[in-house]
């Protein structure tokens, strides 16, 4: 069972899409700011990251890059979710080091693409 952390300010985004991977097999873990989500990503080693940019605490971008220059967290595929929609805002996720970018709403079928084909990437 693949673990996936999710890292969402928002507790009903959180808690449906909790819902959602739980139901599909996943072992699901959550954060509600940056600064647990680090924590967590440190301590729980997830195979995923779906990471919200709008954090109450740290912007999801600059958390996702210092997840990416810390040796412990580096390797872990990282999902930027997000609301943000304009020009340029998927090549801002993809240069602060996420693997992928999915926008909200969530289409689950779609992100359970993006999901499966960065484990396998990853050898899980």
């Amino acid at each position: 069972m693949s673990k996936i952390l999710i890292v969402e300010d928002n507790e009903f985004n959180r808690d449906m899409l909790s819902r959602r991977l739980s139901r599909k097999g996943f072992d699901v873990l959550v954060a509600e700011d940056g600064n647990s989500g680090i924590q967590l990503a440190r301590t729980a080693h997830p195979d995923i990251i779906l990471m919200d940019v709008s954090l109450p605490d740290i912007d999801g971008l600059e958390l996702t890059r210092q997840l990416k220059a810390d040796d412990k967290t580096r390797a872990i595929p990282i999902i930027v979710i997000t609301a943000h929609a304009m020009v340029g805002d998927r090549q801002q996720s993809l240069e602060a080091g996420a693997d992928d970018y999915h926008m909200k709403p969530v289409e689950l079928a779609m992100l359970l693409t993006q999901i499966q084909g960065l484990l396998a990437r990853a050898g899980q």
